[in-house]
């Protein structure tokens, strides 16, 4: 009873247990609730945020917690934006970016300035600042991409691209208007902006890496890990800031420097996406639905006529430069769809403007009520805009993206006879993080089966406690899968030796690709890569990668592969190729392809078609491997294509490999690839019916045939 009389259960609600519970369930049951009526959850949060806001049932204010969190929601949304883009994608539409952008923001600026002119009658300056409200956009509609998985989608990469131009220029106009209302914009103004910004880009796109780089090498906890992204997330914006150019901005160029730090497959990225979309990006959109008074649109016609047209002008304008951005460049009708959601929705930036023109004030009338620069009307219009674009974008996006989604769903289950299956045996449990953290980047999209980690136990072992070091090493392994997501199957043998045991596993389970880890600290003598010749190599049909790492994979800067001649007539060349495509779109490292000039040409048309950070040299002298040399440096792993003896791609040198790694290459990570190199008759004899697409290489056009099917499921 004294417990009950020391809670207040007046409105708005004050104590913070309470509170904080019931924005919980509100972002637990109202997408689920609308969910059912087919209304994309953002909508919902939106409509609750108005409901429960002080202008509704008034549960909660606005006060600075919710504005603090809606802040960090927002700042995370664009930090995800650059940290999830394609950045190979990126820079090959660049162009397309740049078009789209100046669409996104002339088309707007313009109807925008004539319709605030010429229908609302409103001043010069005053249209121009209404105009860049609509030209700017917030990626309000970005959380439906990822829920879809099409966050690497050319009309995604354009879409975003976009944004960062038209904002920027968007923000740029409001800084010019609002100085020169102010009466601060001379030649000093323009010096300081031009070089503080030039300042804030090259500390956050060229130091934030290198910073990211040295601690993720440094440290593995992942509550570290998360903390150092999210300060990194918000010194940039704070850094925008103080270059004076909005936070968000610093956010998104925050996002593009870790990029390449945080793989798209690793536990890190999955635990940022988990805290922004379960917590910050919901507080976010409640915050805007707060804002939202639907009682001046039943008290004053002219906020009604403003905020129609605001509405009428951002949404036309915000299509019209999709509609010519998909003719330009011919995308799908779901492309165009997915540009025109993502870019039409108005939340942060029209709130800022609209805040910035409010607070302005001009003058004085007779009866003292201050002259603003944009005025009450527009106030209430821009909210009652908000929730229109919101709305619209929500819509729009989640119906192209559930088409493309639906799309490449079927691509992938093509050919589903070939399903991928990775096998790791684990022996070294300092390794496992890493070996587990390669198979999880090399694994494609179309994988179901998973990841198995495999310990074999010799039946002569008589300590009793090797069984339950073994389970504790799975268990280990399993656990960091699960932190990214994934399954991965513990299976745990008792053989004469390890070589019989991983081979009976690999037929057993219908292995396609066998992960063999190297100590760290240690090289790779020539005996051990014998034994595995002799043993494993020749007994299975997996392709075999051998990786010794030195650090994270994450903190690789580049992959340098060495290819030999006639790599592309063995019949495994498609499927360890498309695995360094896969580390390459995960990571986002760059890669450096040696190879002959044949080779070089079929690697640089798959490139042509599915970009990654990549550059090509040709070389094909083996016997003077050790050139290479020059080329490496220490944040580089070299990746070696190997093969067997009387085999097309076998050269004299492969011999002397290890030798070479362990004298010249010790501090560097490196990954040997033993790609598949059986006949139709072999084949047969090792029933290998699971890997329909294999078969010997005789004419380039089946390569092409079995690249494409490949590719088309990564």
């Amino acid at each position: 009873m004294i417990l009950s009389t020391a809670i207040q259960w007046s409105l708005p609600l004050k104590n913070p247990v309470l509170i904080f519970s019931l924005i919980l369930f509100i972002i637990l049951f109202a997408p689920i609730i609308l969910n059912r009526l087919k209304i994309p959850p953002l909508i919902g949060l939106i409509v609750a945020g108005a409901i429960i806001g002080p202008n509704a049932f008034y549960l909660l204010p606005r006060d600075s917690s919710i504005v603090l969190f809606g802040t960090v929601g927002l700042l995370y949304i664009m930090f995800l934006a650059g940290l999830e883009i394609d950045l190979a994608d990126f820079k090959k539409n660049s162009g397309k970016s740049i078009v789209f952008g100046m669409y996104t923001f002339l088309i707007p600026m313009s109807l925008g300035t004539l319709a605030g002119y010429y229908l609302l009658a409103f001043t010069i300056p005053t249209s121009v600042l209404l105009a860049s409200m609509f030209a700017s956009h917030t990626l309000v509609a970005y959380p439906i991409i990822g829920k879809f998985g099409i966050t690497k989608n050319r009309a995604v990469s354009v879409a975003v691209g976009g944004t960062l131009i038209t904002d920027t220029l968007a923000l740029l106009v409001l800084a010019v208007i609002a100085g020169m209302s102010t009466g601060v914009i001379d030649n000093n103004f323009w010096i300081r902006l031009g070089i503080s910004v030039v300042v804030f880009g090259v500390v956050v796109l060229v130091a934030f890496p290198i910073i990211g780089r040295w601690f993720f090498k440094r440290f593995d906890d992942s509550v570290s890990q998360y903390i150092f992204v999210l300060g990194m997330v918000f010194l940039g914006s704070f850094l925008a800031e103080l270059a004076g150019i909005e936070a968000i901005i610093g956010a998104f160029l925050a996002g593009l420097a870790l990029n390449r730090l945080i793989p798209r497959t690793s536990p890190l990225m999955n635990r940022i996406e988990f805290v922004g979309n379960a917590l910050f990006i919901p507080f976010f959109l409640i915050g805007v639905g707060m804002l939202i008074d639907y009682r001046v649109f039943f008290t004053d016609l002219n906020t009604i006529f403003v905020g129609i047209t605001m509405t009428v002008i951002a949404t036309f304008s915000k299509f019209t430069a999709a509609w010519l951005t998909q003719k330009t460049f011919r995308f799908s009708v779901d492309e165009r769809r997915i540009i025109f959601g993502l870019s039409n929705a108005q939340a942060a930036a029209t709130l800022a403007a609209v805040m910035v023109g409010f607070n302005i004030i001009l003058g004085y009338t007779e009866d003292g009520e201050p002259i603003r620069l944009l005025n009450e009307n527009v106030l209430n219009g821009s909210i009652l805009m908000i929730l229109a674009t919101c709305t619209i974008a929500s819509f729009t996006t989640q119906k192209g993206a559930q088409n493309i989604a639906i799309n490449e769903a079927e691509y992938a289950e093509e050919d589903s006879s070939s399903e991928e299956r990775i096998l790791i045996p684990l022996n070294n449990p300092e390794n496992i993080e890493e070996l587990i953290g390669l198979g999880i980047t090399i694994k494609s999209k179309s994988n179901k089966s998973g990841l198995y980690a495999l310990n074999v136990i010799d039946n002569n072992d008589t300590d009793s406690d090797t069984d339950k070091k073994a389970r504790k090493k799975l268990e280990k392994a399993a656990h960091i899968a699960a932190a990214a997501d994934n399954h991965l199957h513990q299976l745990l043998r008792f053989d004469l030796n390890v070589v019989n045991g991983v081979t009976s596993i690999i037929k057993e389970h219908k292995i396609t690709d066998l992960i063999l880890g190297l100590h760290h600290k240690k090289g790779i003598s020539a005996s051990f890569l014998g034994n595995l010749t002799e043993g494993i190599l020749t007994k299975s049909n997996a392709t075999t990668f051998i990786y010794k790492p030195t650090q994270p994979l994450s903190t690789i800067n580049r992959h340098l592969v060495i290819v030999p001649e006639n790599a592309e007539r063995e019949p495994g060349f498609a499927y360890w190729l498309v695995k360094m495509w896969n580390i390459g779109r995960n990571t986002g490292a760059r890669f450096r392809f040696y190879a002959p000039a044949s080779t070089l040409g079929i690697i640089k048309n798959i490139h042509q078609n599915h970009p990654i950070e990549s550059d090509f040299q040709e070389f094909t002298d083996w016997d003077d491997f050790l050139i290479l040399s020059r080329d490496v440096r220490i944040d580089d792993n070299l990746t070696i294509v190997m093969s067997r003896k009387n085999h097309p791609s076998y050269q004299n040198t492969m011999v002397k490999i290890p030798d070479y790694l362990n004298k010249y290459f010790l501090d560097n990570s490196f990954l040997l690839i033993y790609p598949v190199q059986l006949t139709i008759r072999e084949r047969t004899e090792h029933d290998l019916s699971n890997l329909s697409l294999l078969e010997p290489i005789e004419k380039l056009d089946d390569l092409g045939k079995t690249i494409a099917k490949l590719f088309r499921k990564k």
